[in-house]
């Protein structure tokens, strides 16, 4: 689940394109996409964008109709820090300033652009168990509760000999040493299904208690595949429940 560090070159449309399907975080029609931001995705901008695998268009039937992909979500993200293209006018900056604080908030709660997004995403306020004390869960890309212990696991864990706050961080420990061997640069995102398979040895209870601690950590991510149709029989086995969420891919490091 690597993705490519370079931002690619992209004019306003395809910025507005790209910030629209983000922010509904679901497939629109061109219909929709003509309501929502005065344009469809057609010609030359929906061409480059399926190119670039930003975007996958459905032309199966009339309207056509597009959704972001794993790699557009990544991108999407950093157009939150980008810097405006030199021919955008005065809404693309204005968007793109907005982005920028959203993006603070988003490093604030620590969850990622799609599940802050989600149309199915529940609100964050005083009564949302996310905005408690320590004994509550954390924000929307979730943990389980601090009284959550991990599981006893078997002789082969870290926990074996060890008591259970040395085995909690020791198995995180062994989350992140795998993650560095799987990762292309820090804070790549590295599907947990190729996680699982370097770290088979282990009880499957208890790299998922140390995932859901990890998540925590200020430099931690664990999301949802956000475009579910790319994922295969091995990414949905390898999920882990966080927030009653199934979270297919890691990221350790600056986001």
């Amino acid at each position: 689940m690597s993705t490519a560090d370079a931002l690619p070159h992209l004019t306003p449309n395809q910025i507005n394109a790209l910030v629209v399907l983000m922010v509904e975080a679901r497939e629109l029609t061109n219909t929709e996409l003509r309501e929502l931001a005065g344009f469809p995705l057609t010609g030359a901008d929906n061409t480059k964008l399926v190119k670039l695998g930003l975007v996958s268009t459905d032309r199966s039937q009339r309207p056509f109709s597009h959704e972001l992909t794993e790699h557009g979500w990544h991108v999407a993200r950093r157009l939150h820090t980008a810097r405006p293209p030199r021919q955008s006018g005065s809404a693309t900056r204005s968007l793109l300033t907005v982005l920028a604080n959203v993006d603070r908030g988003l490093n604030r709660l620590r969850t990622s652009q799609a599940d802050f997004f989600r149309q199915d995403a529940p609100d964050v306020g005083a009564d949302d168990p996310a905005r408690g004390d320590d004994s509550t869960t954390t924000p929307p890309a979730g943990t389980t509760t601090s009284t959550d212990t991990v599981p006893a696991p078997h002789a082969a864990d870290p926990a074996a000999t060890a008591g259970p706050e040395s085995a909690a961080d020791d198995a995180q420990t062994l989350v992140r040493t795998a993650y560095r061997e799987l990762a292309v640069t820090p804070g790549a995102w590295v599907g947990l299904a190729d996680l699982r398979e370097l770290l088979d040895e282990y009880d499957r209870e208890t790299v998922d208690a140390a995932l859901r601690a990890l998540v925590r950590q200020d430099d931690v991510r664990i999301i949802p595949v956000a475009n579910s149709k790319s994922l295969t029989a091995r990414d949905r086995a390898a999920a882990v429940l966080i927030g009653n969420e199934a979270n297919h891919a890691l990221s350790i490091g600056p986001a």
